[in-house]
């Protein structure tokens, strides 16, 4: 990753090297500087060098949490996903059959209420404009067990 080259002091174009060349030049050392970077060197490349940076016990910290943290989320979703299903099985097996059947009980509501609409207009027309009050009222359909 990191190349190391001896360099003899004597021999040294650097911009740094000490000198009065050196620093009455500054616009020149800056120029050399920005030609000497690789410019085959990608932004990967620079991001694995930064590996170097970190030390090993920090880089085991960071991994260690980040993968307590993957099984944390790993796990809870599993639990998640589970309370999920049971409550979906739950009610298509429990809600749905009750809706049909409370569906069905207002139809049956409906129909015996319709029922005594009818019987009511039909007693009002064969007995007239007004009610015999001797007669007795017809008492109103009642279903079985009420």
């Amino acid at each position: 990753m990191v190349k190391v080259e001896i360099v003899d002091e004597k021999e040294s174009n650097s911009p740094y090297a000490s000198g009065s060349s050196a620093a009455s030049s500054s616009v020149e050392s800056l120029s050399s500087v920005d030609s000497e970077i690789a410019s085959d060197e990608t932004l990967f490349d620079r991001l694995v060098a930064l590996v170097d940076i970190v030390p090993p016990t920090t880089r085991r910290k960071i991994t260690s949490r980040i993968a307590s943290t993957g099984s944390f989320l790993k796990t809870s979703g599993k639990i998640v996903g589970n309370i999920v299903w049971i409550v979906t099985t739950s009610a298509l097996l429990v809600g749905l059959p009750l809706a049909v059947s409370l569906e069905d009980e207002a139809k049956v509501v409906a129909q015996e209420k319709e029922a005594q609409e009818q019987q009511a207009g039909q007693q009002m027309l064969s007995s007239g404009m007004y009610p015999n009050p001797t007669s007795s009222s017809p008492k109103p359909l009642v279903p079985p067990g009420f």
